[in-house]
């Protein structure tokens, strides 16, 4: 039986082909499910509307302030902050089950190992070999406000690991993916701008693109996960490089 209680919170735009299974993975846990819609023109909201009440359309103001503000309407002990293209396993699912049946959680938040999901294969490796920090105590918890790579600042630093998966399902074909790493890369170039980062110009730009390359590929073992690796860690590494090129170039244009 639980004793702790979870507020599942979800940003969504156009996922009526990936979000119920989403949310699927999480009503069995959830007490309150609540979700920001930043005017979906597909079947997303009516979709969300299936497992919760609490469904808003808002403007688009980033992902961090976005995720800032599905945070301040939650209510519960716990949250689980989750995307739509992302769902729990089965492992994973009893895991957090069983961590709110606990008389007391010692711990402050919680990462979970992610388990990216494409082209018909879970990587195991590589880019696949982390674990991000998505279930935390929701009292003193904030997200930074950053456009993109937000992160959420729990209200202590015990921090512990869960097992199972969060698979995350994160192209829906090729074209996807590059849009998706285009769209991530000039946000990044925009948020390290605003912040003052200098790119070092286009030789540096080059440099931290091989080591995105040989830090995905060779450290943390994508070779191991065969073609999909490869091409996970060349991805990775263009979005890198396009990253700090946008970044020279905003640099230039004051210049």
């Amino acid at each position: 039986m639980k004793k702790h209680t979870l507020s599942v919170i979800l940003i969504t735009k156009n996922e009526a082909d990936r979000v119920e299974g989403c949310l699927r993975s999480v009503v069995g846990i959830a007490d309150e499910i609540i979700v920001l819609d930043s005017g979906s023109t597909d079947e997303t909201v009516s979709i969300c509307k299936k497992y919760t009440d609490n469904v808003e359309i808002t403007d688009w103001p980033g992902f961090g302030k976005q995720k800032q503000r599905a945070l301040d309407k939650a209510t519960c002990d716990w949250v689980l902050s989750i995307d739509a293209d992302e769902a729990l396993d089965k492992k994973m699912q009893a895991q957090l089950l069983s961590l709110l049946s606990q008389d007391k959680i010692k711990k402050d938040a919680y990462k979970l190992p992610w388990g990216v999901t494409l082209y018909g294969k879970t990587l195991k490796y590589g880019r696949s070999a982390r674990s991000v920090l998505r279930l935390f105590k929701r009292e003193g918890a904030r997200y930074t406000l950053d456009e993109v790579h937000e992160t959420v600042i729990p209200c202590g630093k015990n921090i512990d690991t869960l097992k199972g998966l969060l698979l995350h399902y994160t192209h829906r074909d090729y074209k996807h993916g590059l849009d998706k790493a285009a769209q991530y890369a000039w946000l990044g170039s925009q948020k390290y701008h605003r912040k003052g980062k200098k790119s070092g110009g286009l030789l540096l730009a080059l440099l931290r693109a091989s080591w995105t390359f040989f830090l995905i590929y060779i450290l943390r073992r994508g070779f191991l996960d065969g073609s999909v690796g490869f091409i996970m860690a060349m991805t990775y590494a263009q979005v890198n490089f396009n990253k700090y090129v946008g970044l020279w170039l905003l640099e230039n244009e004051r210049s």
